[in-house]
């Protein structure tokens, strides 16, 4: 029988056959699988911890991934490091070029790298969010930044990474103190969420409302309304990624996963799902108070509404209004009016049995970042937000007394 220090090491030096029975048991998505199979693989290969990346790799990087896109002679002004952005590291730069085809008007164009560290927090695609972000903004759904390229195995940059243009505004409003992570109760004061807040509704209905069920896009496997064979991919998906970096056993994980497997609802309706729909992953113009950017879509699925709902209106993303006893939903309404307002700008009916489901849904996939993938990465020091990443490594064992909370609430 495995002991659990052999099973500590399999996880950090997995063999092909590791590898290849995770892939056996939890049957997910095609892209996702080729994500996390790489994962493991990588790991394999860098028993060492993380190096730091500097500029001038980055530059260097991002020039050889451009120069494999676009037609004609560009060259990369102003390069410089962009905070925000989680787990992933950041660049600013300007693209001095004659667009793609190298026929155009010299111009410059701002943009942004985002890259992976050796490990992030979560593993995902640069593949599916190009292809969603560029669909997003091709049907006009919802305001996005413009995608450009992605090295999505790593080849011209040290990591995976992805090309967007930049967009102006700010995550949180300059004028109201907080030394919270962007989003964590954040607070846009009076005047600026209710100006804000039709337009998150409004943006937020007009994505879920789109009929999802066609979308035809490679990093995608095709989804059915009626049935919950994506319901059940996406619980393989973190249930592999659990298996995959834990440190130690934890019994409500599989509990939850037997639970969640056993009540997966069928789509009612196909739903474009960012999976991180919360305040602080929008961008808006503070003089204005228009949002200019949907940020952070590396999670994104196809699947059901109710999962961003729950995110979105999670107690972890909200405050007390200025009488103490309102609570307003990602800091914008209060969570019935939310709802309410919701189900009038899309048509589509708020179910509460499925928002308990998902609300354990989303309480599980916390955990096991955190529990799982948060401290594998922390303990081999595979990214620069070290610190962060073990910070959230501590706060597990809340996460999993939210979770128990939320299971035995939607037993009852």
């Amino acid at each position: 029988m495995q002991t659990d220090q052999a099973a500590a090491d399999i996880r950090q030096y997995p063999t092909e056959a590791f590898i290849e029975a995770l892939r056996q048991r939890f049957a997910t998505d095609h892209e996702v699988d080729v994500v996390l199979t790489r994962k493991m693989q990588n790991r394999a290969k860098r028993q060492e911890g993380y190096t730091p990346v500097t500029l001038d790799q980055l530059v260097d990087g991002v020039s050889k991934l451009i120069a494999s896109k676009v037609q004609g002679e560009f060259s990369i002004d102003k390069p410089r490091w962009l905070s925000g952005g989680a787990s992933m590291l950041q660049m600013a730069f300007q693209l001095n070029w004659q667009g793609e085809s190298g026929t155009e008007d010299r111009h410059t164009t701002p943009m942004v790298l985002r890259m992976s560290p050796m490990e992030p927090v979560v593993e995902t695609s640069f593949l599916r969010e190009a292809e969603i972000v560029k669909f997003v903004a091709d049907n006009d759904i919802m305001p996005v930044a413009k995608s450009y390229w992605i090295d999505e195995d790593g080849s011209h940059l040290p990591f995976p990474a992805i090309v967007y243009g930049f967009v102006t505004g700010v995550a949180k409003p300059s004028k109201i103190p907080s030394t919270q992570v962007t989003g964590v109760g954040l607070n846009f004061g009076p005047e600026l969420r209710t100006k804000l807040a039709p337009q998150v509704i409004e943006q937020i209905a007009k994505l879920h409302a789109f009929d999802a069920s066609a979308i035809n896009l490679p990093g995608f496997d095709p989804v059915t309304v009626g049935s919950n064979d994506s319901v059940v991919r996406e619980i393989n998906w973190w249930h592999r990624v659990w298996e995959e970096d834990r440190g130690e056993d934890e019994p409500l994980i599989q509990i939850a996963a037997n639970w969640l497997r056993r009540n997966a609802p069928p789509l009612d309706h196909a739903s474009i799902v960012h999976n991180d729909m919360r305040s602080g992953n929008f961008l808006f113009d503070e003089d204005k108070a228009e949002i200019t950017a949907w940020l952070d879509w590396e999670l994104v699925s196809i699947g059901d509404r109710h999962q961003d709902l729950g995110w979105l209106t999670g107690p972890q993303f909200g405050h007390f209004a200025e009488d103490g006893k309102t609570f307003l939903a990602s800091g914008l309404m209060p969570t019935d009016e939310l709802l309410a307002a919701y189900e009038k700008a899309t048509g589509l009916p708020v179910d509460p049995v499925r928002m308990r489901y998902y609300d354990v849904m989303n309480a599980w996939k916390a955990a096991i970042i955190v529990m799982g993938t948060g401290y594998r990465v922390a303990n081999g020091s595979k990214s620069h937000q070290d610190v962060v990443v073990a910070w959230l490594s501590a706060i597990g064992y809340l996460l999993l007394g939210s979770l128990k909370q939320k299971l035995t609430e939607a037993m009852a």
